[in-house]
């Protein structure tokens, strides 16, 4: 069986304003990444989307973005590595005393909007974030786009890194996300999301807006709940990956040291592999193999 992580943007409303559905979305998901109240979110929404993420048995992770409440943290912004460095520790330091007051422990950072895109190919900037996380708690797992500058960095700092995918954007050639202003960048068409993201899942791929077939890692997937159609695709999405053999589960404990090491529990008795050891065709039969396990994730043999 496939296992994978299905996330969420959640604790975006503050003040008197209401932003997504995160009552509904909660109940399809398996990790929450909760803004920490520099885009969106504040002391109260952070401590309710917390505690609702527990009751839910729902993982919850920090997703900080920069000090943009007007843009709602989708605006580039032109910061050194030290301030954002500065950023991160602040906005983890908002988060985790909420955490610590409602039982929960920190799952991972996923940073948000600009934050994120930017860091996905600056290396300056995704540095200071992985240092950022590292130096508050090097337990947090660093959640950042598949093939991106980002997870290079969080292994450089040592933290351990998640790849993920969007189940509702279009890719460029290079692995990286459309841009929302460009025309396709978003796919509306619920049948062809879902039968994309079982395949980033499954085949480790996914063919670009320009054509190209992609390799790309999926461990996490990004899923939306800000609108009813959203809560229904969310809903959707998780009923025909488990059709389809795949379990959505969070990284908690799962999530191994190394992730280039994985378990197949087969009649070699549990065995352990390093990926470094593992032919090309060893990797594809262990991504398909129903035998596969100790992971929460279907594509654990890193290339690495």
């Amino acid at each position: 069986m496939y296992k994978v992580d299905l996330n969420s943007d959640l604790g975006e409303s503050y003040g008197a304003y209401t932003i997504g559905m995160d009552e509904a979305v909660i109940a399809h998901i398996s990790s929450a990444n909760v803004a920490c109240g520099y885009h969106a979110g504040d002391p109260l929404v952070m401590d309710k989307t917390i505690a609702a993420a527990k009751a839910a048995g729902v993982a919850v992770g920090a997703h900080p973005g920069h000090p943009d409440l007007i843009g709602f943290g989708r605006r580039n912004m032109a910061c050194s590595p030290k301030e954002v460095k500065a950023f991160v520790k602040y906005q983890l330091g908002a988060i985790m005393p909420f955490c610590t007051a409602n039982g929960v422990k920190l799952q991972h950072c996923k940073p948000h909007g600009a934050f994120y895109n930017m860091a996905a190919k600056d290396m300056d900037l995704a540095l200071a974030i992985a240092e950022g996380i590292a130096e508050v708690d090097k337990d947090i797992i660093l959640l950042g786009l598949a093939g991106s500058k980002m997870l290079e960095a969080g292994k450089q700092v040592g933290l351990r890194v998640a790849s993920e995918v969007f189940a509702d954007r279009a890719y460029q050639a290079d692995g990286s996300l459309v841009p929302r202003s460009k025309p396709g960048a978003v796919i509306h068409d619920k049948d062809e999301a879902i039968a994309r993201t079982i395949r980033m899942v499954t085949e480790g791929k996914v063919t670009a807006i320009t054509g190209e077939e992609v390799s790309i890692d999926a461990h996490s997937i990004c899923v939306h709940g800000d609108n009813p159609s959203a809560v229904e695709f969310v809903k959707n999405i998780r009923a025909e990956l488990e059709e389809q053999g795949v379990l959505a589960r969070a990284y908690r404990e799962d999530f191994r040291q190394h992730m280039s090491v994985i378990t197949r529990v087969d009649d070699l008795s549990g065995e352990i592999f390093d990926s470094a050891n593992i032919s090309e065709e060893q990797k594809k039969e262990l991504r398909r193999s129903s035998a596969v396990r100790d992971s929460p994730y279907s594509r654990m043999v890193s290339s690495a």
